[in-house]
């Protein structure tokens, strides 16, 4: 069996049809499929596998998991 390979951030992105800067803050805040590489203090190379992306969108997408889905914390209190 031959492992799923890595994918860069904008190849990522595209498969999720989202931008990629939110994608890398997702990946900040430990969204599955997202690993850093290197130990840059100020910068960190991410990768990601698309299948573990896909699991983790379908498991916020799913209604009986509405409760657990992480609110990136943007947008008005109100």
């Amino acid at each position: 069996m031959t492992p799923e390979p890595f994918v860069s951030a904008e190849q990522a992105a595209q498969f999720l049809s989202i931008k990629r800067r939110y994608l890398l803050a997702l990946a900040r805040t430990g969204i599955a499929g997202a690993y850093a590489l290197g130990t840059g203090t100020i910068r960190k190379i991410w990768v990601f596998r698309l299948s573990e992306l896909a699991a983790a969108v379908a498991q916020n997408a799913d209604p009986q998991n509405a409760g657990s889905v992480r609110s990136s914390g943007s947008g008005s209190p109100r």
